[in-house]
Formats: C-alpha cells, sequence, structure tokens
C-alpha cells in the first residue's frame, strides 16, 4: 500500500471518527435539550396559573370563575404564529386541577373531570410538598405512542396546600424544533466532514508530493542522471533532499577518482610510451631529418598528453555540475555560425563545405559557452570522417516544446560494434584515411562532453549511421 494512501485512510479514520462522535453527542443531545427547555418553562407555567387559580379554588368556583372562562377565551383565541419558520396554529396546553386527595375538579380538555389523580407522580408529589413531574403516553399502555410532559404546581391558601394545578403538554408539539435542529446540525457536519476531507487529500498530496520527489530524485541518482534536489517547504524533508545530495557527492567523488585514474593511466600509457621510445632512438648522431622527424613526434605525444588532462579537468567539472549555472538567451542560428567559422579553416585543408541555412531565428535559454563547445565537437567529429571535397550538413528546426539540431556527414559511417559506444569516456574510432587525420585517434572525451552538457540542458544526444550514408548527430533540447 502507497504512503499517500496510508496517510490518507488515517486521517480519513480519524477525522470520520472524530465526526461521528461530535454529531452523535449533538444529535442525540438536542431531543432531551429541547425539552429540558420545555420543562423549565412548564414550570413556570404551572406555578403562574396556580396563583391565578387559588381564588377560584378558595371560593369553589374553579369551574365557573375567572380562571375557567380565561381559559376558555385562550383555547378559542389562540394567536397564529411563525416561529422561527415553524408555524403554530393551535393552543397546546392542557390544564387541570385536583383537591388536597386528587380528585380532579377541573379539566381544560373535560376529559378526566371527577377521576382519582392521586396515584399520578405529578399530583402526588405536588400535594406532598414535593416537585411533581411525569411523562406519559399519550396512549396509557402503548409504548410506542407520543408521551406528553406534566408539570404540577400546588395551589396554596396562605402556608396550606389546598390543591395542584397540572399544566400538560404534548411532546409531538416539538418535533419540528427537534428534527430542524438535528438537520441543521447532520447538513453542516456533513459539510464539516466533506471539507475536512478534501482538506486532507490536499494535505495528502502536497505531503506526499514532496516525498515523490524525492524518489525520483533519487531514482535518477542511481541511474545516473543529472538531477537537482528538490526543495520542500517541510525542513526535515529538505535536510533529507540535503543529505541524499552530500551523499551522491560523497559517492560520486569516490567513484569517479577509481574511474578516472583507470581511464587516464590507460591513455597516457600509449602517448608517454611513443614519447619513452622517441627519446630512446634519437642520438646527436643522427641525421637531422630523422631528430626532425623524433622531436615532431615527441611533441605531438605532449600535445596529446595535454589535451586529455585538460579535457580531464573540464569533462570532470562538467559531471559534477547537477544544473546550469550561467543561463542567457541564445540565438542558436548565430551560435551554429559561429562554430562553423572557427572549424573554416581546417575544413579547408580537405575542401569540405559546411552547408548551413537556417530559416528562422531560434531563440533558446542556455548557457552559450558549454552549448557552443558542444557543437562545436560535433561539427569538428562529422569534419574529421568526412572524405576530401565532401560536405557537412547542418539543420535546425523548432516545434513549441522543443529545438533539434541534426549535423550529417557522408562518410563511412559507424561500425555496428561502436553504435553503443560512441559516448562513452576515452572511446575512440580511428580516423579514416580518407581524413585529415589519418588512422588518429582522439582523446575519446568530445561526444562524452556532448552528451554531459545535453543533459544539463534537460535534453538528449543520438549518433547513428544515415541510411543515405555517413552518420548524423541530433541533439534535441526541450524549450
Amino acid at each position: 500500500m502507497k504512503i499517500s494512501l496510508k496517510i490518507f485512510l488515517g486521517y480519513f479514520l480519524l477525522v470520520g471518527l472524530a465526526a461521528w462522535f461530535v454529531l452523535y453527542v449533538f444529535v442525540d443531545e438536542v431531543k432531551p435539550g429541547v425539552r429540558q427547555a420545555m420543562e423549565d418553562t412548564l414550570v413556570d407555567t404551572a406555578n403562574v396559573l396556580a396563583e391565578l387559580a387559588a381564588n377560584d379554588v378558595k371560593t369553589d368556583t374553579i369551574q365557573t370563575g375567572n380562571f375557567a372562562q380565561s381559559l376558555i377565551k385562550y383555547q378559542s383565541h389562540a394567536t397564529k404564529a411563525n416561529i422561527w419558520g415553524i408555524k403554530k396554529q393551535s393552543a397546546d396546553y392542557r390544564v387541570y386541577i385536583t383537591d388536597t386527595n386528587g380528585i380532579v375538579t377541573f379539566d381544560s380538555a373535560n376529559i378526566a373531570l371527577g377521576q382519582d389523580y392521586s396515584k399520578w407522580n405529578d399530583v402526588y408529589l405536588t400535594l406532598k410538598g414535593k416537585y411533581g413531574v411525569r411523562s406519559s403516553p399519550a396512549v396509557l399502555g402503548d409504548e410506542e405512542s407520543d408521551t406528553i410532559m406534566y408539570i404540577a404546581a400546588p395551589i396554596k391558601d396562605g402556608s396550606n396546600i389546598i390543591g395542584s394545578l397540572t399544566v400538560a403538554k404534548a411532546n409531538r408539539t416539538l418535533l419540528p424544533f427537534i428534527e430542524r435542529a438535528q438537520n441543521k446540525i447532520i447538513r453542516w457536519g456533513a459539510l464539516l466532514f466533506g471539507l475536512s476531507l478534501i482538506i486532507g487529500v490536499l494535505f495528502t498530496w502536497r505531503f506526499t508530493r514532496k516525498i515523490n520527489a524525492l524518489r525520483d530524485y533519487a531514482e535518477k541518482v542511481t541511474k545516473g542522471e543529472k538531477a537537482a534536489p528538490p526543495i520542500s517547504s517541510n525542513d526535515e524533508l529538505t535536510e533529507l533532499a540535503k543529505s541524499m545530495q552530500t551523499m551522491r557527492s560523497e559517492l560520486d567523488g569516490k567513484q569517479y577518482i577509481q574511474d578516472s585514474v583507470q581511464h587516464l593511466t590507460h591513455e597516457l600509457k600509449s602517448p608517454i610510451t611513443a614519447i619513452q621510445a622517441a627519446l630512446e632512438l634519437i642520438s646527436p648522431s643522427m641525421p637531422p631529418e630523422d631528430q626532425a622527424h623524433f622531436l615532431a613526434q615527441i611533441k605531438t605525444q605532449s600535445n596529446r598528453v595535454q589535451t586529455i588532462i585538460q579535457n580531464m579537468l573540464g569533462l570532470a567539472t562538467l559531471e559534477h555540475q547537477q544544473q546550469l549555472q550561467h543561463l542567457t538567451m541564445v540565438n542558436l542560428n548565430d551560435l551554429i555560425q559561429t562554430q562553423i567559422s572557427h572549424l573554416a579553416n581546417k575544413a579547408a585543408l580537405n575542401n569540405i563545405q559546411f552547408k548551413f541555412s537556417p530559416l528562422n531565428a531560434i531563440e533558446i535559454q542556455a548557457d552559450t559557452f558549454l552549448l557552443g563547445q558542444a557543437i562545436y565537437n560535433l561539427l569538428e567529429n562529422a569534419l574529421d570522417f568526412s572524405p576530401a571535397n565532401g560536405e557537412v550538413i547542418v539543420a535546425t528546426e523548432s516545434s513549441q516544446t522543443q529545438i533539434k539540431l541534426t549535423v550529417c556527414d557522408i562518410g563511412s559511417g559507424i561500425p555496428d560494434y561502436a553504435l553503443d559506444k560512441v559516448f562513452d569516456k576515452f572511446y575512440s574510432l580511428p580516423r579514416p584515411n580518407f581524413s585529415i587525420n589519418a588512422g588518429q585517434k582522439s582523446t575519446g572525451l568530445g561526444l562524452n562532453f556532448v552528451q554531459e552538457v545535453v543533459k544539463l540542458h534537460g535534453g538528449s544526444v543520438t549518433l547513428q549511421n544515415n541510411s543515405n550514408g555517413g552518420a548524423v548527430a541530433s541533439i534535441i533540447i526541450p524549450i
């Protein structure tokens, strides 16, 4: 399982449990909370009505007195109201009064007059001077039916309890408020849960994107590709990237020294052996022309040693460079024309023509010196393998995403065994007999240098045989 999925599932589980717990508690508390508020209101109502009914109870006119008439008017003229979007259409209170024995002497609903309510908690507890309250099913014996809350208050004559007054209200009248509150909590809870999931997805994506960048960097390092360590706002990830870069530099440095010493030893062996042989053979008694021949050979081999060392130093710097340092906007056609002019004299020695006819100006962001040197190496390589009176064709083309440079010669092409080795360090093919430097080998670093420069520019380079003869080198660089 990927780490991104693990992080998201962990976050989802945490947020899901928290959301479920909060919603469960809130929704579960809405109903008792509303009922508690209603009970508090009924307590005040019962006590106020008990005070208003006290005089009629004392004078035994509770059925016809002012209290009874007022309740009748209340029930017949109940005000319609819109309470926070919920319409109230009728009077919801039922009021009944009992004497000291618990016998109902007044009932606004006219359903229990004369009945004995002395055993109901609201009446029983109130007549004993305690808080009387009960909640009973609207249909006795049916536990599934709606419930009614009964709140009683004592009717007093001075300090003596002369009866009880109960206010009853069906809990169903509160259902619209309870359901609305629950629905609102659920809606907002679902919205909060959805936002939390979106935040979780964004957080997971942002975090794992940095980890994936580190993984890609490590894979490029493993393949030996050019890559800059990813930059992250996370301090730990930034430190990890820096540590990986340091480790890469250390490992590359050690391996590079080993490889370089081995290659350099191998490449220097041939010119040094030639110099030693010439020194052993040359003598004061030797004819001047022979002395000149061996001295020229010593000079040639010494120059070769110097070239190998200089190229090695330049290539070493290039290989350890992970990104370009001096980027400028370069006119590619002008840069190519400049490199062609540098090779004009060498081309003239064998009467070789460079054919380059740019159609449109191509601007590219590049390191002018490095890209120019890479183009020079390709042109010189094509020149070395071109026959006398031949030509080297140079062409450029561009699209919205990349530019392409091709250099074609009409020489003998590349042997099949060398096709996958031409970019290897120190690998070089002997120049053909028709070449200016027939039979000689280069340092074998030129094409490797080209490859490193193109990598730094984020592109690729290929060298393959042309179907019409000769070889064609192609550089592709993204724009």
